[in-house]
């Protein structure tokens, strides 16, 4: 009799118990959080679950579990990030968008998360090995609307040399048909890309020495302090536990 008491007392606490951890779970509060779907390895939308991944999701993911707070995740394109910030359509943005001067003066950026240069693909046929972008005068080069790399890439090589794409993917295509000849962008981008079309008619070009360090951090609306801090807390023990570099090892972002 005894043990059938302790048992029915048991399941009884049981049943007490996850109801409550079940109603803390659902009371986290929620926060949408921002990133373009064609950053490969950055933030992508996976055809085969319709879900983002990438880096940055997997950093937005661990922030909220360590902040206590539930991510939802919402795809939007590059150049809307802002504008979705701004109108409250997103709390934060975590995607393959950079620190700069510009971008500061409408965004509060959080601590860095990681940095890393451009880089360039060309058709395989283009055997040079591009040094700098003072090389590239005279040729027709893609780069994505918004990224830090327009203005130094127009003041390089001329205004009517540059191209402007929504995306990586379209560039690097649009090089392997021939309408472009050089593509630009984050050099992790294009070095995975680039390795996914091998055999495809494009190249990494391996010898290209990047100019602009491009630093990567979370973003909030401007004078969202609270949220900007809550977020450099989280980022601070992620990478006291080792999550952050564990995360970029995984998208070979780090070796």
């Amino acid at each position: 009799m005894l043990k059938r008491f302790v048992g029915l007392a048991c399941v009884t606490a049981a049943l007490c118990v996850a109801p409550a951890a079940y109603s803390a779970a659902a009371e986290l509060p929620v926060v949408n959080v921002g990133a373009t779907p064609t950053a490969v390895p950055f933030n992508f939308l996976n055809p085969q679950t319709n879900a983002l991944e990438g880096v940055m999701i997997e950093v937005a993911n661990a922030v909220g579990k360590e902040a206590h707070f539930k991510v939802n995740m919402m795809s939007i394109p590059f150049s809307s990030l802002v504008p979705a910030l701004q109108t409250g359509k997103i709390d934060v943005i975590s995607s393959a968008f950079s620190k700069s001067a510009e971008r500061e003066k409408v965004v509060d950026f959080t601590d860095t998360v990681f940095q890393y240069g451009e880089g360039l693909v060309v058709p395989e046929s283009d055997k040079t090995d591009y040094k700098s972008m003072d090389e590239l005068k005279g040729k027709t080069i893609g780069v994505q609307i918004g990224v830090v790399y327009v203005k130094p890439l127009e003041s390089a090589v001329g205004e009517d040399h540059v191209k402007m794409y929504d995306s990586m993917n379209d560039m690097i295509n649009d090089v392997r048909l021939g309408r472009i000849e050089v593509a630009m962008g984050d050099g992790p981008t294009m070095a995975y890309i680039a390795k996914q079309q091998t055999g495809k008619g494009v190249r990494l070009v391996s010898g290209y020495k990047s100019s602009i360090a491009t630093t990567v951090g979370l973003a909030v609306r401007k004078g969202d302090t609270a949220r900007r801090d809550q977020i450099n807390q989280a980022l601070a023990k992620l990478r006291e536990q080792g999550t952050i570099d564990a995360i970029l090892k995984k998208w070979n972002i780090i070796q």
